[in-house]
């Protein structure tokens, strides 16, 4: 069980695709850690040497952000836009799109599900 900056790496995948399960490592972070590291990207993790692991995990630390740290980092910068009063910190607020996505239709990503006509809407008077 490969371990790296506090992830379990999946056993069975290839080492290019088993490091993008760290976050802040995508394909192309993940392929040049492992050229500099001098690991096979096709290598199965499961088939990585402790002196490999600790090269990779090396190379990590060196280039610096990666999961709780990166997560600090981005939640930090969201406060301080909220803090200074900028438009895309009250985006954020709000839980709008941030980026200048229309929203009077589609976003439901960010706005959340659909919220139904007034319930307590009352009814055409029926003829009794």
């Amino acid at each position: 069980m490969a371990r790296i900056v506090g992830v379990d790496l999946p056993v069975q995948k290839r080492a290019e695709i088993g490091l993008t399960y760290i976050y802040g490592v995508g394909r192309a972070r993940s392929n040049s850690i492992l050229h500099r590291a001098g690991v096979d990207p096709n290598k199965k993790v499961r088939d990585l040497t402790d002196e490999e692991l600790t090269r990779i995990r090396k190379i990590l630390e060196e280039e610096g952000a990666v999961e709780g740290e990166l997560r600090k980092e981005i939640t930090m910068n969201v406060r301080r836009l909220i803090e200074v009063g900028a438009y895309r910190g009250a985006r954020h607020r709000r839980n709008l799109p941030v980026r200048g996505q229309r929203t009077h239709t589609n976003a439901r990503t960010r706005k959340g599900p659909r919220k139904g006509t007034v319930a307590n809407k009352k009814k055409a008077a029926s003829k009794t």
